[in-house]
């Protein structure tokens, strides 16, 4: 069947299971951009599925987040989780491509988010190998973020790159998790900056380097080890020296 038919007959599914919670914006976005181009295994059915090894979020979760999002046309956008590409190339239809940027923590997904994205017409999206944990301040402020995994509390990093009137959502909580928004410069907002909060989510935790399935595994010692020695009453006083010269010792 066309793509175009299975993806008008997907929209029209979100809209009557999402109703008032799924922006108009983000409904035309997603008639436009080509799922199948993203996703192979069944593009155009409402569930989670995987790609290149890779967790690819539902339609109905996607529309979800960007309607919570609100992004505006010109808005500078950072989706921290590229994945396969596909949100980011719907956020590229609400604001440009050449305003979002993309990070993810697997270089094999960012090499397989960048060819789709190119691909398919949306080559002005940035996506880079970065640890989403600390961020894009090279391209800070941003008007919205989107952090596509899970963390206990607001990461320290992204709400500093927001700009005063930005907004970042993301799932909030460890085994039970709620999907919130934060704005930190909003007079309504909590001691977390947590604005308002829109009902259970389920996501896969926050990574940081060393803890993606295709990098280097982390050596917890040697960073253990480091982090003792430049601290308290011990610090720089024996091993840690870069130099030791033993025949002044012996």
């Amino acid at each position: 069947m066309d793509p175009a038919v299975l993806r008008e007959d997907m929209v029209d599914g979100l809209e009557r299971a999402l109703g008032d919670h799924l922006d108009e914006d983000v409904d035309v976005a997603m008639r436009t951009v080509p799922r199948h181009e993203f996703v192979d295994d069944h593009p155009y059915a409402n569930k989670d599925t995987t790609e290149n090894g890779s967790r690819v979020l539902a339609p109905s979760t996607v529309a979800r987040l960007l309607s919570v999002l609100g992004p505006a046309d010109g808005d500078n956008v950072l989706v921290v989780g590229a994945g396969v590409g596909y949100t980011a190339a719907v956020v590229a239809e609400l604001v440009g491509d050449a305003n979002v940027q993309a990070i993810d923590i697997s270089r094999r997904m960012v090499l397989y988010a960048r060819q789709r994205l190119a691909e398919t017409g949306y080559e002005g999206v940035l996506v880079d190998c970065r640890d989403g944990v600390s961020g894009y301040p090279e391209y800070a402020p941003f008007d919205r973020i989107l952090l596509e995994a899970a963390a206990i509390r607001p990461p320290r990093s992204l709400v500093d790159q927001l700009a005063p009137s930005g907004r970042l959502v993301f799932p909030m909580g460890g085994p039970q998790q709620r999907l919130v928004a934060v704005e930190p410069g909003c007079d309504a907002a909590g001691p977390d900056g947590v604005v308002e909060r829109y009902g259970p989510v389920q996501f896969a935790p926050m990574l940081v380097d060393g803890e993606q399935p295709d990098g280097v595994a982390r050596n917890r010692t040697v960073r253990e080890d480091r982090e003792y020695h430049e601290s308290g009453w011990h610090a720089r006083t024996g091993w840690e020296q870069e130099w030791v010269d033993w025949d002044e010792h012996l």
